[in-house]
């Protein structure tokens, strides 16, 4: 605080420098506010979605389980196929105050169906029971990665937020506050002595007034007693004498 000079400009540099400090700290504040809100949804939707893929996930192997059994092991016909993919995977970003998140989604990319001919002996119907129950088991993956992805993400925002908010409260805030402090003290000091030096000032001019005039009444008192007369010509009135009609007429 030493360094900083004690005027009024920089009281004025430092009562802006914490206005500012103190705006990013609400701002901030509401940041993290915002983000500690979208963070618990997110472990929401989370722990919702791994419950749901537990089911999931058992009902679709029981389901392949079963069209085996209707079917036989038609594995293998899948694999000799083009292997086109039908389902992919897009990527987006979400925007939570301020912090970008990945967010994955799942779409279809039109192609048409292969192994079509599967089941037309036996087992048909299963066969569809399974590709219909592991496309649902694959958009919760797909959701539950893009939550989990968010989810991290969110958190590391949250962390270097918390850490803005803290370093703005505890440190930043306080030490500019301190600087002003220490300004006024010493601003009001400097007034207490210029204060002081002029009533010494005034004091001093009063006591050479007072003895000025002393050694005046002195004199005057010295000339009467010798019977001299003292003169008040300064005392009479300079205008008394003046006469506006001895003055010539000016003519413009």
């Amino acid at each position: 605080m030493s360094e900083v000079p004690p005027t009024r400009m920089n009281q004025q540099v430092f009562k802006l420098k914490k206005k500012a400090a103190e705006s990013g700290h609400r701002l901030l504040k509401k940041k993290a506010d915002a983000l500690k809100v979208k963070f618990r949804d997110y472990a929401k939707s989370i722990a919702e979605t791994k419950s749901s893929m537990s089911a999931d996930s058992s009902s679709a192997s029981f389901s392949l389980t079963q069209a085996e059994y209707a079917a036989g092991n038609f594995k293998g016909k899948v694999s000799e196929g083009s292997m086109t993919a039908r389902v992919r995977v897009g990527a987006g970003i979400d925007n939570v105050a301020g912090v970008k998140l990945p967010v994955f989604t799942y779409y279809e990319t039109g192609a048409a169906a292969e192994n079509a001919s599967l089941g037309l002996v036996g087992g048909g119907k299963k066969i569809q029971i399974v590709r219909e129950k592991y496309t649902h088991l694959l958009q919760n993956l797909i959701k539950l990665a893009s939550l989990q992805t968010s989810f991290v993400t969110l958190d590391e925002a949250m962390k270097v937020t918390n850490r803005r908010v803290n370093a703005l409260e505890n440190v930043t805030i306080p030490k500019i506050q301190g600087v002003l402090d220490y300004i006024d003290r010493e601003l009001d000091e400097l007034e207490r002595e210029d204060f002081t030096r002029l009533k010494l000032v005034q004091s001093k001019k009063e006591a050479l007034m007072e003895e000025e005039r002393k050694k005046i009444e002195a004199e005057i008192s010295a000339k009467i007693a010798k019977g001299v007369v003292v003169s008040k010509a300064n005392e009479e009135d300079i205008t008394a004498n003046f006469d506006a009609g001895d003055d010539a007429d000016v003519v413009f």
